[in-house]
């Protein structure tokens, strides 16, 4: 893993499944996730308790249970948003070459 990539530090659930998050580079600001609620694995959202079980995963992805999770990266990029070659300058190198 990259040395500078943010990692999640703090969750807060908020209402109307979004989410209070905090980076260890300081980002930190509320997420909606409202776009997942009900779809697929996240259909688990429907009892809205379950929601509000989010925690911080060992590799800083957030968790529900085993069978639901999201990556860290993907929401500090759609806290930030950053592209993922401004989080992980290595993937530009690798676009141009």
């Amino acid at each position: 893993m990259e040395e500078n990539i943010p990692v999640l530090k703090e969750v807060k659930p908020l209402e109307k499944f979004c989410l209070h998050v905090k980076f260890s580079d300081g980002a930190e600001g509320k997420v909606d996730l409202s776009e997942f609620a009900g779809r697929g694995v996240f259909a688990l959202w429907n009892d809205y308790n379950q929601f509000e079980k989010v925690t911080i995963g060992a590799s800083g992805e957030l968790v529900w249970n085993e069978d639901v999770d999201m990556d860290g990266l993907g929401i500090y990029l759609k806290l930030t948003g950053k592209k993922p070659e401004d989080v992980l300058p290595k993937l530009q190198e690798l676009s141009h070459a």
